[in-house]
């Protein structure tokens, strides 16, 4: 009782401080993120086994530098397309082999093309169009959060059949279905509620967070078991590591954020 009465009140506090944040202003949002941010390096570092202190320089610059030329493209696309092909190789690693290769040249690769862009994809993903809009990437958040509760409560009472058992042996593709299903409810409430994007708009990004997001929890999760932890870190309780309740936002932000610039494009 004790437990979940530190990990409700743990989550609610997360809650609160990150949505705060990005409704108050763009700077309270990109400052939190700055902060998550360096503390999701520190934790990544110790699940590749890996301590260097010049990837905390490189996310001060790749944060500052993409935030303040965000609109410069020629810089902006290049970033996203090494850090979209880093994110797919991820996915081809999560599915056909083993361990996830982490030889010295790569921790560093995936570091700064996996995390570190990824994180500052995501506060680029509310200015996208020029305009700071918040209730994009709360709204992604809130999307994200449905899926996962939902992923849960459904693989938990009906759940059958497993979705990796080597990887996650407690999610089944019943509880993904079931946090699919819920993520496309909560993005037709958020489109009816708020006006700010069409309908079709917001169910395409529930299908990006639901399963890009569903995916970088599974390529978090076997980072985890490579390293032989549950957790990414304890600075959370009941929860983990800022990384362990980012995992599945870091990795859907780049797609994200790549449908919003071709969606500002082609409109």
């Amino acid at each position: 009782m004790k437990e979940l009465l530190t990990r409700s009140l743990s989550g609610f506090l997360y809650v609160v401080i990150l949505l705060v944040c990005i409704f108050v202003s763009k700077y309270t949002f990109i400052g939190v993120f700055f902060i998550f941010g360096m503390i999701s390096v520190y934790e990544f570092q110790k699940l590749i086994n890996l301590q260097n202190k010049r990837l905390y320089i490189l996310f001060i610059f790749f944060f500052a530098l993409m935030n303040f030329f965000q609109h410069q493209l020629y810089l902006i696309i290049p970033i996203l397309v090494l850090t979209l092909i880093t994110e797919l190789f991820l996915i081809k690693d999560l599915l056909t082999i083993r361990i996830i290769p982490m030889f010295e040249k790569r921790k560093y690769g995936t570091s700064i093309f996996y995390l570190i862009t990824s994180i500052t994809f995501l506060t680029l993903t509310p200015n996208y169009s020029g305009d700071y809009q918040p209730l994009i990437i709360a709204g992604a958040f809130l999307i994200t959060w449905t899926n996962d509760s939902f992923a849960y409560l459904v693989g938990k009472n009906f759940g059958k059949h497993k979705l990796l058992e080597r990887i996650s042996p407690k999610k089944t593709i019943e509880g993904f279905v079931g946090g699919f299903v819920f993520s496309i409810l909560a993005g037709y409430l958020i489109a009816t509620i708020s006006h700010t994007l069409t309908l079709t708009i917001w169910l395409i990004i529930s299908i990006i967070m639901s399963i890009f997001g569903t995916l970088g929890d599974l390529i978090q999760s076997k980072f985890k078991r490579q390293a032989g932890v549950k957790d990414s870190g304890s600075i959370m309780p009941g929860h983990g590591g800022i990384y362990d309740r980012l995992d599945s936002v870091i990795f859907a932000s780049p797609f994200l954020y790549a449908f919003l610039q071709i969606l500002k494009y082609v409109s």
